[in-house]
C-alpha cells in the first residue's frame, strides 16, 4: 500500500522477515501510539496513550464515560495541538464539569500507577452507574456484529495491534466503529461518536474485540448502553457492575457461540429490524 493512502494512526516502517530461514527486508505498516494530553478548561486531567485519530470522539466520551460530563451538551469544543511530545486536546467545557474535575483533584493523593485515569482514591473507582435499558439482542445479531466488527477493522488487519468497539443495530448491523491501540480508548472513542451522532443507546448494543473488564462494563453503562457483547471474557468485578446496574453481558462471542454473564434472559430472541 502506497503510504500516503495509509488510514490515520498507521505509519509505514521497513522490516526484515524470516520464513523458512530466508531473511526479507519488505515494508510493514504499524499501529501509531502517542501520548494524548486531555486538558480541561486548560487543567491537565490525564495522559493516555492512544491512536492519533478521532481524538474529538475521545475527548467526549472519555469526559461522559469518566463521569466529569454530566453530557454532551457540556463540551463546547475541543481543539487538538500537535506539541513536540504529543497532542494536547483541550476541551473548553462548562464551568459544572470544571468544578466536578476540581473536586475530583482535591481527592488525589498521588499518581498510584493503577491505570485508572485520575483516580487514586479506592472511593472514587466504583462510581454510582444508572440503570440501563433493559435491551433484548439475540445471539445471531451478536454473532452477526462480530463477524462485520473484524471485517470494519482496517487499522487492525494493516497492523495487527489495534482494539475496536463497534455500535450495533438490534439485527447486528454495524453502524459505528472506531479503532485503538487501547481497548479503552476504543471504547470512548465509541462512546463519543455514538453522541455526537444522536443515537438512542436503547436501539442497539455495543461489541468489542477484548476481555470485558470492570471499566469495559462501567463506560458502557455510563453511556447508557443495555447489551455489552465481548469476544473475550469478562472478569468477577465487570460481572457484578453489569448485574448491579441493568447492563447485559455477553463474552466468548465468536462464530454463533456466546457465553450470558448477566441477565440471560435478554438473549437469544428474534432480531428485531434495525
Amino acid at each position: 500500500m502506497d503510504a500516503q493512502l495509509l488510514p490515520p494512526g498507521v505509519i509505514q516502517h521497513t522490516v526484515t522477515r524470516w520464513s523458512g530461514g530466508l531473511a526479507q527486508t519488505q515494508p510493514d505498516w504499524i499501529a501509531d501510539e502517542v501520548p494524548v494530553a486531555l486538558v480541561f478548561n486548560g487543567v491537565s486531567h490525564a495522559v493516555m496513550m492512544a491512536s492519533p485519530c478521532d481524538l474529538e470522539d475521545f475527548a467526549l466520551g472519555f469526559g461522559l464515560s469518566e463521569g466529569l460530563l454530566a453530557d454532551a451538551g457540556e463540551l463546547y469544543g475541543v481543539e487538538l495541538r500537535n506539541v513536540a511530545e504529543g497532542i494536547e486536546a483541550q476541551l473548553e467545557v462548562a464551568s459544572a464539569c470544571a468544578w466536578r474535575l476540581k473536586e475530583r483533584r482535591r481527592t488525589l493523593a498521588g499518581r498510584t500507577g493503577c491505570g485508572l485515569c485520575g483516580t487514586d482514591s479506592l472511593g472514587q473507582v466504583r462510581r454510582e452507574l444508572p440503570t440501563v435499558p433493559a435491551t433484548r439482542v439475540s445471539t445471531q445479531a451478536m454473532a452477526a456484529a462480530q463477524r462485520a466488527l473484524r471485517e470494519s477493522q482496517r487499522t487492525q488487519a494493516l497492523t495487527g495491534a489495534c482494539h475496536a468497539a463497534a455500535w450495533c443495530g438490534l439485527h447486528g448491523t454495524v453502524q459505528l466503529v472506531r479503532e485503538d491501540v487501547g481497548r479503552h480508548n476504543a471504547l470512548d472513542k465509541l462512546i463519543g461518536a455514538m453522541m455526537r451522532a444522536r443515537i438512542n443507546p436503547a436501539e442497539g448494543f455495543v461489541c468489542i474485540t477484548s476481555r470485558a473488564s470492570f471499566e469495559m462494563a462501567q463506560k458502557a453503562a455510563m453511556a447508557g448502553v443495555g447489551v455489552l457483547a465481548a469476544v473475550s471474557a469478562p472478569t468477577a468485578l465487570a460481572i457484578e457492575t453489569a448485574q448491579g446496574c441493568g447492563l447485559a453481558l455477553a463474552g466468548f462471542v465468536r462464530g454463533d457461540d456466546c457465553v450470558a454473564y448477566t441477565f440471560p434472559e435478554r438473549f437469544g430472541l428474534p432480531a428485531a429490524q434495525d
